[in-house]
């Protein structure tokens, strides 16, 4: 029934049904746990259902490409310093940010900190992060002079980029089907 109740002329109040409708969809539950309140995934401070996601999913494997892509260069023997040493700045940065928010759904701090736009600040995060790891990795491809760890700690570098460009899309695509489907009700 609720989905009828925004049917007069408020458009700021549609947009933030849809910002609930996909914070719940995108959490993986179905909304059936509304009429049954001992069931409900929501009570507690950790959320048992998020880390099955497929955002969460992507977070971690973005974490994991990160971790490995800086162990890689970090284990192996530098040409020029300071090409690998903003690829792992960049990449650690990018890993503690991204942990960061992973932390902030599981244990949904972003009910308790309502000051921070928290799609808007993940959004900025990935735009920026995976631009300059974009080009923290062809920096490294580029400066690798064939030496295997240089070499897989650039391809790791461009599989998080990819996963970063994934996780964007994703975001993107889930806010726009929600905003469609409010206007079209």
């Amino acid at each position: 029934m609720q989905g009828r109740l925004p049917a007069g002329r408020g458009g700021a109040g549609s947009q933030g049904a849809g910002l609930v409708r996909t914070t719940c969809s995108s959490s993986g539950g179905s909304g059936a746990g509304a009429g049954q309140p001992g069931a409900r995934p929501s009570e507690g401070p950790l959320d048992p259902v998020y880390p099955r996601t497929y955002g969460a999913l992507l977070k971690v494997a973005q974490m994991v490409t990160l971790l490995i892509a800086f162990i890689c260069v970090r284990s192996s023997v530098w040409t020029r310093y300071s090409a690998y040493s903003y690829f792992e700045v960049v990449t650690i940065c990018n890993l503690i940010m991204i942990l960061v928010f992973y932390l902030v759904h599981l244990f949904r701090l972003y009910r308790v900190l309502t000051c921070i736009s928290w799609p808007l600040s993940e959004l900025l995060h990935y735009l920026i992060g995976t631009l300059l790891l974009l080009i923290a990795s062809i920096v490294a491809a580029s400066k690798s002079y064939s030496q295997s760890g240089l070499v897989a700690g650039a391809i790791f570098g461009f599989v998080a980029t990819f996963l970063c460009l994934a996780s964007i899309w994703l975001s993107y695509k889930i806010s726009c089907v929600t905003q469609s489907t409010d206007a079209a009700v």
